[in-house]
């Protein structure tokens, strides 16, 4: 969606690759800090999270307010 790598959403989340590959492959849950800091990142870098209204939660681009 962002185009972004492991290593570029784990230097803005400040946390390990290993920690961005392990939660991305499913092999564990990163410790509430850890999760908090890479939605931060991907929230900084234009992803909208979806709160669950029945169709289940889900992310998306957010809208740009400038004029380009």
């Amino acid at each position: 969606m962002l185009g972004m790598s492991q290593s570029e959403l784990a230097d803005a989340a400040k946390v390990s690759r290993p920690t961005v590959v392990d939660f991305e492959r499913g092999a564990r849950v990163p410790h509430p800090n850890n999760k908090a800091a890479i939605r931060k990142a991907l929230e900084a870098a234009g992803v909208e999270f979806i709160p669950e209204n029945g169709g289940g939660p889900g992310v998306r681009l957010a809208r740009r307010t400038d004029s380009k």
